[in-house]
């Protein structure tokens, strides 16, 4: 019997895109596709309809993936693509896998002899390192760094640290309402003089890239509250 394939479908990642942002091969993807797994079914379905298709979503089957998923509900969620159906993984924004529950389906498709078809679609960690001005080279991505405020100063401080001693560019994020926090911290905690670039609403209608020290934050004040952006401070070449 052969086995389905997992096709990782990349999403907007702003609210404000239409379908030709997307690659004719994932439009084509997902209209020849029934079965998903995401992160959201309400979110997922404004999605697929924002493409207008023709599909009627009431005949699509939405399985939620997220950080919460165990390991029984990822295996009863693979079965169909093991018995040979092709399964789509959409997360909120962006590409599936890159701080993103859409992993534990790929890791579940390697252990058991899946083909994962990765299709192409922007990601707003790479995007945020290619404007910075920073090395993409050599850079370490953090994700979400700590919730509870001792520990997030100490990862900050930490940051730094990383940043002189290796050189590579320390790339991170935050859930968007808790930006203004992180910033607050940012620039309290981190050196005058370290440049940190603030990626915000990539591709969208408000959005806002900039890298500039920590001295010159520390005189802007910048309204991102809710908006998702990705943080990274480095050195200019």
């Amino acid at each position: 019997m052969q086995k389905g394939s997992v096709f990782l479908i990349p999403t907007y990642l702003s609210d404000h895109h239409e379908a030709s942002f997307l690659a004719p091969m994932v439009l084509d993807v997902i209209k020849n596709t029934d079965y998903f797994l995401v992160e959201n079914v309400r979110t997922a379905r404004r999605f697929i309809s924002s493409l207008k298709l023709g599909l009627d979503i009431s005949t699509l089957e939405f399985e939620v993936l997220d950080k919460k998923s165990t390991p029984a509900e990822i295996s009863q969620y693979m079965a169909p693509v093991i018995a040979g159906k092709d399964v789509g993984v959409i997360s909120e924004a962006g590409l599936p896998g890159l701080a993103d529950p859409g992993q534990l389906a790929v890791t579940f498709a390697h252990r058991n002899g899946l083909r994962v078809i990765p299709l192409p679609g922007a990601s707003s960690i790479q995007t945020a390192v290619t404007s910075s001005g920073f090395s993409g080279q050599q850079f370490t991505f953090h994700g979400y760094l700590p919730i509870q405020k001792a520990e997030r100063l100490k990862a900050i401080k930490n940051l730094e640290q990383q940043l002189s001693s290796t050189g590579y560019t320390q790339v991170f994020m935050e859930t968007p309402f808790r930006n203004m926090s992180l910033i607050s911290d940012l620039v309290d905690t981190l050196s005058h003089h370290v440049n940190l670039n603030i990626a915000a609403d990539i591709f969208g209608q408000h959005e806002f890239i900039k890298t500039q020290t920590i001295a010159a934050w520390r005189k802007q004040k910048k309204d991102l509250h809710k908006i998702p952006s990705v943080f990274s401070i480095g050195h200019f070449s």
